[in-house]
């Protein structure tokens, strides 16, 4: 794969931050540095979302029985990698769909996740105090090489601007730490997806559930209730829903 000049590698950039669920905007001011601000902003964003520090595996598991976590499974686009708890809010399963979709088009390889959901009584020695990730709001990806690590830092800094997620180079393993602000990635894939024209239906199986649906297509459980009418996320087998095209 030849290397992108400067003006290629703009727009690809650019497009990347557009798919992933951001208008472009500029980053200059961004940084991956990290700080006490940054800190205070995600928890911010756990509080409004009145989202539970988890404390161990057990209060997890009711979680994910609840469906307030949902599983994340690697495949063409990305991989785990030595992730414990391999589950997640379920925006965050969305976002890491599309970004990874969008990266290995970028890149020719795949995004590798290497923490999920991780409860306070599994926190490293040195994860901060004040980490959102007992929350199931954040994750954290391997920090590739080359041209693909310029690929995935000018996107998140393009996301972060956008003030739909936070991110952090922590370097002790080298990785991006990613707390995302479902709520505000959720309006800008609506966005996106929201008013797009239909692109065929899908019939609900046993065991589908609305997000899981929306994830695979790449769109979100709000823009699927408008298109089908549905007043909450409650779908049956054998039911018929139109799906949202791609912008």
């Amino acid at each position: 794969m030849s290397i992108l000049g400067p003006t290629r590698w703009s727009w690809l950039a650019l497009a990347a931050g557009l798919l992933a669920g951001a208008v472009s905007g500029p980053a200059g001011a961004q940084s991956l540095r990290g700080s006490a601000a940054s800190l205070d902003r995600q928890n911010r964003q756990a509080a409004g979302h009145d989202f539970t520090y988890l404390s161990g595996p057990a209060q997890l598991r009711r979680f994910v029985d609840a469906g307030l976590l949902v599983p994340v499974r690697g495949g063409r686009d990305f991989r785990l990698k030595d992730v414990s708890f391999p589950y997640a809010r379920p925006e965050v399963t969305l976002f890491i769909t599309r970004l990874a979709a969008q990266y290995r088009r970028g890149c020719g390889e795949r995004l590798v996740v290497t923490s999920l959901t991780r409860p306070t009584s599994h926190q490293p020695r040195n994860a901060s105090d004040r980490s959102v990730h007992p929350t199931g709001m954040a994750i954290d990806l391997r920090r590739p090489a080359g041209r693909c690590r310029r690929w995935l830092e000018s996107t998140l800094l393009s996301l972060e601007a956008q003030g739909v997620l936070e991110a952090t180079h922590e370097r002790r393993p080298p990785h991006y730490h990613v707390a995302l602000f479902p709520r505000s990635y959720a309006v800008h894939v609506d966005q996106l997806t929201g008013g797009a024209a239909s692109a065929g239906t899908y019939t609900v199986r046993r065991g589908d559930t609305l997000w899981g649906i929306a994830s695979d297509h790449g769109t979100s459980t709000g823009a699927l209730r408008r298109a089908n009418g549905l007043r909450s996320s409650r779908i049956y087998p054998g039911q018929s829903l139109t799906l949202q095209a791609h912008p």
